[in-house]
């Protein structure tokens, strides 16, 4: 009988192993996550990776502080972009971000987010909220622990992040 995976994406035969199916399954749960990521961040103009710049920046970067360089904000980032400075342009386009270059050496510009990128974040906090519970909230807290720990175990051989 095939399984759930198999018939979802209706394929005839069944996968070549247990590997491949967990593998398809891993980017086919990814998909669907994501895509109903996007469709939250429309109203707001924001792609999922300016989103998590943003909260990064909050993280990282309280009232008063020169902010982050580029490079450390890309290391703490969900997933790559590989045109960290674009995405930063559009942010700072839009009033949401702020960069300056260091007095001591210039070539290291450093990235603070604004009070409208704050306001931003703090109408979507809850919004994010909520679709994590809606995507989530049907498993256990010892399921949902059972889940970090098995992704967190195959990122373990896939290389550095």
């Amino acid at each position: 009988m095939a399984g759930k995976l198999q018939r979802e994406i209706g394929k005839r035969k069944p996968f070549d192993s247990a590997h491949e199916e967990a593998f398809l399954s891993i980017i086919r749960t990814a998909d669907v996550l994501t895509r109903d990521v996007a469709e939250m961040f429309k109203p707001f103009a924001l792609s999922s990776t300016q989103y998590n710049v943003l909260r990064i920046l909050r993280g990282t970067c309280p009232s008063g502080t020169h902010g982050l360089p580029c490079s450390a904000i890309a290391d703490q980032m969900l997933t790559r972009d590989p045109d960290m400075t674009r995405l930063l342009d559009r942010l700072e386009k839009r009033g949401l971000v702020t960069r300056s270059r260091e007095e001591r050496d210039r070539r290291v510009v450093r990235t603070c987010i604004t009070e409208k990128g704050r306001s931003v974040l703090a109408e979507l906090d809850p919004v994010v909220t909520e679709s994590h519970r809606k995507h989530l909230g049907h498993m256990t807290d010892a399921q949902l622990q059972q889940l970090i720990e098995l992704l967190e175990i195959a990122r373990e051989k896939a290389g550095p992040p």
